[in-house]
């Protein structure tokens, strides 16, 4: 990462090393360990480490504002935290407002302090003098490795549950398929947090290949993006398509501009094919696939490889076929197959499958579902809330969100946490978030409509900072509309397809592009 160079065998010794500190603390087999660290070298060695451990990590965004980390942490219920000097203060707040009762140590990582009565259990030169050496480990292949954290539309972020076995069987495929070898070099781009980063991590480990990490600040700065593709000799780019959508839009992404790339993929939303086609004309040498899957199948359950230029820009890309293990379901509302080229439910099955929810089973059944073909079975299929339909050329084709959960820039994001949200704020009555399609590079953008409480005065800007402190900056609405009332449809409901016309006019008729949703790395 920058000018920092891990070797293998720094890696292996270093994780050994604080894997045993872990259990000295009293970490125990299947006990969670927030990860409350910045992308580094040292988060890399903290995540193999909790594994070594036989314990389950949980890595926090730690941008996000203190109120929502403060719910991923009472709900994971870790026995200990690992923080950094970036997340000092976050850390400082939680344990302010009680969050932290339950755990029993916590480990300074770096040149961490924490400025106030609670000091660190341990830190970096406590564990510097553990045995290097390999530990005995009891987790199975079917334990949970890690928890993810996603938006929920109750206001209360969800857990999905990955296991080993969930990681191991993408990562083989995937590797195996791009054939990934140990003179790649490949990127690290999505934030920890995010489950795209798992496929980096463990598929680049897998091949003995170089993982290059890419800070989150460079996201910001799309040359920067270019200059370390070019200066790091970057075999492959996976990244959100938002990502490649911004360096087209700055003039990154240039013939011969990255000579070294042999494959280019991406995930987490839809890449306009304008975008892909500014990509394969700059680069065509490299191949280019297009991934999709949700948290709950890992990583992705599909994959399409593009076989050329598309003919126009108005192309559709699909989301392919499975990967191996996986299955793609269209289904009706009574979970039966839909005919060929008709719109249907989404559906996964196969050994991607999450667990489910953590702690929490009625959601679970909710989304995880008996597989009809075979009830008896204990199979499962997963609910994924998109719209999809099967073509004639045997090809999957992404149609939209059947729900209130969209993708922008890469985010998954409940819209109704937002309104959850902006609930909590007096001087609003009622409000509606809708995500509304645009035409530049940005894809959805985030659309606020509110009505003020009788005789209240409330500017957007000071809405947008009220609304910071309880949520990432990438669920910050970046279009607002002020109104008397909001519009009903004829249950007295509010009327959002109104709404989203009424911001798609409003987006129309501006000359410049949608404004970014938010600025932070994708979180999935």
């Amino acid at each position: 990462m920058e000018d920092r160079r891990v070797t293998y065998g720094e890696l292996e010794a270093s994780s050994n090393r604080l894997a045993r500190m872990l259990a000295e603390a009293g970490c125990r087999r299947g006990d969670r360990v927030c990860l409350f660290l910045p992308k580094s070298p040292e988060a890399i060695v903290s995540m193999l480490a909790v594994l070594k451990a036989d314990c389950a990590y949980v890595p926090i965004d730690i941008a996000s504002p203190a109120a929502r980390v403060t719910r991923v942490v009472e709900s994971a219920d870790p026995r200990l935290i690992l923080f950094a000097e970036e997340s000092a203060e976050l850390v400082g707040e939680l344990h302010a407002v009680g969050a932290l009762r339950a755990v029993t140590a916590v480990g300074a990582v770096g040149e961490a302090t924490l400025g106030w009565p609670l000091e660190p259990t341990f830190a970096d030169a406590d564990w510097a003098s553990f045995d290097a050496a390999p530990l005995a480990r009891a987790n199975r292949r079917e334990d949970v490795a890690h928890l993810l954290f996603t938006s929920g539309s109750t206001g209360i972020p969800k857990g999905v549950m990955i296991t080993h076995d969930n990681v191991l069987q993408f990562v083989e495929w995937a590797t195996s398929y791009f054939g990934t070898h140990e003179d790649d070099r490949v990127s690290g781009h999505p934030p920890l947090h995010f489950d795209l980063s798992t496929f980096d991590i463990y598929g680049t480990f897998l091949a003995g290949a170089e993982l290059h990490l890419v800070p989150a600040s460079y996201n910001l700065l799309p040359t920067k993006l270019g200059e370390l593709i070019r200066s790091a000799g970057l075999t492959q780019w996976f990244s959100v398509p938002s990502t490649m959508a911004h360096m087209v839009k700055f003039g990154v992404v240039e013939p011969e501009a990255f000579p070294t790339l042999r494959r280019v993929i991406w995930c987490g939303e839809v890449l306009p094919t304008p975008v892909l086609i500014s990509w394969m004309e700059a680069i065509p040498r490299a191949t280019f696939t297009n991934l999709y899957g949700p948290t709950e199948a890992t990583i992705a359950s599909s994959y399409y490889a593009v076989p050329e230029l598309p003919p126009s820009e108005t192309a559709e890309i699909p989301i392919g076929t499975p990967c191996a293990g996986e299955e793609l379901l269209v289904l009706d509302d009574e979970l039966r197959a839909v005919p060929e080229g008709e719109t249907g439910d989404l559906f996964i099955a196969g050994v991607g499958l999450s667990p489910g929810y953590w702690r929490d089973e009625e959601k679970t059944q909710a989304a995880f579902l008996p597989d009809p073909r075979s009830p008896e079975t204990g199979a499962r299929i997963y609910r994924t809330g998109d719209l999809a339909r099967l073509g004639d050329d045997g090809y999957v084709y992404f149609l939209g969100r059947a729900d209130s959960q969209i993708k922008s820039r890469g985010f998954r994001i409940e819209l109704g946490e937002i309104e959850v949200a902006l609930n909590t704020i007096d001087e609003v009555s009622e409000c509606a978030v809708v995500g509304v399609d645009t035409s530049g590079f940005e894809g959805k953008a985030i659309c606020c409509a509110y009505a003020p409480a009788d005789g209240a005065s409330i500017e957007i800007a000071a809405l947008r900072r009220r609304l910071r402190k309880l949520l990432p900056a990438y669920m910050i609405p970046a279009h607002w509309l002020e109104l008397d009332e909001l519009p009903k449809n004829v249950n007295g409901k509010i009327d959002r397809r109104h709404l989203a016309d009424l911001f798609g006019e409003q987006l129309g008729s501006e000359s410049d592009a949608v404004a970014p949703v938010g600025t932070d790395g994708p979180a999935r």
